[in-house]
């Protein structure tokens, strides 16, 4: 029995991939290994997104190239696998000649030919194209226990073009997953244990897939069938894009009990001089009044964003706009970043690149505001009774954590066997990055949402 170590760098879909990596693998011996120092294959699965991703890859395969050197028992594979992979390619062997293996986003289904390649002594492998053949098709079923909450890919690459993004060059473009073959991976989840699945796309609510009848569906088509699976309780999707909600998806919100209230939706800028500088495609009124339409759907929906602070040309009053609009959304939760150029992407080269100092000062200024509205939502939480999906033992005896419909970790005295079940729990203390709970009797438990 071979080891394989998988390190995952990255989003949710970078998750997904290396499970099904994994899977992959299975047939050919390989088993998790509980240490690197462990594996006879090591793959680092990579992420382009964040600041100098690219730069840690390297850094890492540095401490890999020395392990494998020090090695006399057996031999090391290293491969490289994801967006960096894609999109440094045969740099990465250049550079660092310890590694056996790069492999992109959408061709790690060649995985176990790319390990045969070096059993047989033929050098290194390189497979970062977008290849015809659906990858899908050639993935086996799923192997390991999903989990009380599952990640499901339903959709993958983008055609926005975004001008500080790099997932066009290193996803591809759009490409849905047909329905049949998704509603087999939920019901396969949901007898593994699953509750709760988290549909993923790098735009999943542009998703078009084709449906059992013939047509192209929806989204929000997609998530009333899911949502007729058999065990499965709750549905969540991410990463969407303001260009993409329709109003059947809107409308889904409200009438799809399965279907969290909760919203992950990137505005990026409240400044509509550098949405249109990004190619976002909206602008800050059409983004609220998106907003508006969703919460008209569900009021007690909570939203959350992404923010990219001092993008080229971004000025005082660019910015000014960004915290005005967070100030008149109010979101549940956001994550903000400072931009940090990506080669070969148009804002890379763009005039007026703004100095880090002032990038850094404008993100620390938006992340006041956006801890404080986390806060403010986390505080409005007390004393209200939630529905907790319970995933996990907690780190005291005697202690479990779930899910509330929003997505905040929440903190029950409770016995393990609890664990993949949804209770009615009421909210009596909130901490800095959870909530703590009692059970409700069940009574009280019918006004629970």
């Amino acid at each position: 029995m071979k080891k394989l170590f998988i390190k995952t760098y990255g989003c949710q879909m970078n998750v997904y991939d290396s499970a099904r990596m994994a899977d992959l693998l299975a047939p050919l011996g390989y088993a998790p290994a509980d240490a690197v120092e462990d594996a006879d294959l090591v793959i680092l699965n990579t992420c382009h997104i964040r600041e100098k991703a690219a730069e840690k890859v390297y850094s890492e395969l540095g401490r890999l190239r020395d392990l494998k050197a020090a090695r006399t028992d057996k031999p090391l594979l290293i491969a490289v696998a994801g967006c960096v992979a894609q999109a440094e390619g045969g740099e990465i062997i250049a550079r660092e000649r310890a590694v056996d293996i790069v492999v992109g986003p959408q061709a790690y289904h060649r995985l176990p030919e790319m390990i045969a390649r070096i059993a047989r002594g033929q050098g290194h492998a390189l497979e970062t194209d977008f290849p015809a053949q659906d990858k899908f098709d050639s993935l086996p079923d799923e192997s390991a226990a999903a989990g009380v909450s599952a990640f499901l890919t339903v959709q993958e690459g983008c055609d926005k073009f975004c001008t500080f993004c790099v997932v066009p060059y290193t996803r591809g473009p759009e490409y849905s997953r047909p329905v049949a073959q998704i509603e087999a991976e939920a019901r396969r989840l949901v007898d593994k244990g699953a509750r709760e699945i988290t549909l993923l796309g790098q735009n999943v609510n542009a998703y078009s897939g084709a449906g059992p009848d013939g047509a192209d569906w929806s989204l929000a088509k997609l998530l009333h069938a899911l949502a007729k699976v058999d065990g499965l309780a709750r549905l969540r999707y991410t990463t969407s894009h303001p260009r993409d909600m329709g109003e059947d998806l809107i409308a889904a919100h409200g009438s799809l009990e399965k279907l969290m209230p909760y919203l992950h939706l990137p505005v990026q800028s409240g400044s509509d001089k550098v949405l249109a500088t990004m190619n976002r495609g909206h602008t800050r009124d059409d983004y609220l009044r998106l907003v508006e339409r969703v919460r008209s759907a569900r009021a007690d929906i909570a939203l959350s964003s992404d923010f990219i602070t001092g993008f080229p040309g971004e000025s005082d009053a660019d910015f000014e706009d960004t915290l005005a609009l967070v100030r008149e959304v109010g979101f549940a939760q956001a994550f903000s970043f400072q931009y940090s150029a990506r080669p070969g992407t148009p804002a890379a080269s763009a005039a007026r690149q703004i100095p880090d100092d002032v990038k850094h000062e404008r993100l620390l200024a938006l992340q006041v505001l956006l801890a404080r509205q986390q806060s403010e939502f986390n505080a409005a939480c007390a004393g209200r009774m939630m529905n907790v999906l319970f995933e996990k033992p907690g780190r005291k005896p005697g202690q479990i954590v779930g899910r509330s419909p929003y997505l905040q970790p929440v903190h029950v005295d409770g016995a393990g066997s609890l664990i993949g079940e949804i209770r009615a729990v009421r909210i009596e203390a909130v901490m800095s990055n959870s909530l703590k709970g009692a059970f409700v009797d069940a009574r009280e438990s019918m006004a629970a949402r």
